[in-house]
């Protein structure tokens, strides 16, 4: 089932097919086995950067994953 069309939406942003890939790959591994919030996220990147907000090379950006702080 698809919830949201966020193919057509990075169509109009411009975003190429393999960079599109590259985003799912990094969302879906946020949200493994929910699809809805999966779609939602990726639709709401490509609305972001269709609308200037956001750049393709900032959301192809992997965030490194913050160790916990060290107690002194």
């Amino acid at each position: 089932m698809r919830y949201f069309d966020y193919e057509k939406v990075a169509r109009e942003a411009n975003i190429p097919p393999e960079a599109l890939s590259e985003l799912c790959g990094q969302i879906r591994q946020e949200f493994p086995t929910d699809d809805m919030m999966y779609e939602l996220h990726l639709l709401r990147v490509c609305m972001a950067i269709k609308d200037g907000a956001l750049t393709l090379q900032d959301a192809l950006k992997v965030e490194p994953e913050t160790a916990a702080p060290l107690n002194p």
